[in-house]
């Protein structure tokens, strides 16, 4: 049996939809030991774009190479494809 696994890529969450993804990419961060990335997402409700955009890219470059991470690190990407959609 293949692990390969494919993650639906979904391109129009909204705001409310792209804070809770964060939320869970928090919990997941926590829940693995990793309190500093876990931080970068502490209080975004409200956050300026560019402000989630910066913390989502700095996650992305802490976890790049980490396999052992990849949950997450598939979760940040579908959080980037929609930071478009922040108002």
């Amino acid at each position: 049996m293949s692990d390969d696994r494919t993650m639906r890529m979904v391109t129009n969450l909204d705001r409310p939809a792209i804070e809770a993804k964060l939320a869970e990419i928090q919990r997941a961060a926590r829940a693995q030991g990793l309190e500093d990335l876990a931080r970068l997402f502490l209080d975004v409700e409200g956050m300026p774009r560019a402000q989630i955009e910066t913390r989502v890219r700095n996650a992305q470059a802490w976890l790049a190479g980490k396999r052992e991470y990849g949950e997450i690190a598939a979760l940040l990407d579908l959080v980037e494809l929609n930071l478009k959609n922040l108002k």
